[in-house]
């Protein structure tokens, strides 16, 4: 793989861009000439865990033919306080799988991408983080 990132032309934050073109804008603070406004790093890594997730979540759940409507995750992260680098040491997901779903389908499917398929939420375990999760299942409408 390959990227390439750069100061925006405003000189407010920063742009990744992947070798097809596609781009990430992120933070970048005051004390670097930023806004210190947007995404941090830092943040793009914890997001990184949920997109990951959720593609082995949709993909394992459309081949047990369950009908998802929608899939929200509400996460709640801490890092290391006062520390230099401050790692994360907490990340708690829970999950809200919207259709005609089984519950039992909906937890293995998380269990599956969080304990087996997502690497981003791995390079976090393996980082130290403790990563917990909760599955909630709700009726399309």
């Amino acid at each position: 793989m390959q990227f390439r990132l750069q100061r925006s032309p405003d000189g407010g934050h920063t742009i990744a861009t992947d070798a097809a073109g596609n781009q990430l804008e992120m933070y970048l603070p005051e004390n670097a000439g930023g806004a210190a406004t947007g995404i941090r790093p830092m943040q793009v890594l914890i997001m990184g865990m949920a997109g990951c997730a959720a593609v082995d979540i949709l993909v394992i759940l459309k081949k047990q033919r369950q009908q998802v409507e929608d899939l929200l995750m509400d996460i709640q992260a801490e890092r290391e306080p006062d520390k230099e680098p401050s790692l994360w040491q907490t990340v708690h997901v829970v999950f809200t799988v919207i259709g005609q779903v089984e519950q039992a389908k909906a937890e293995k499917a998380v269990e599956l991408s969080m304990l087996k398929y997502c690497s981003v939420t791995e390079t976090l375990r393996k980082a130290g983080a403790e990563v917990t999760w909760e599955v909630l299942t709700q009726p399309a409408g």
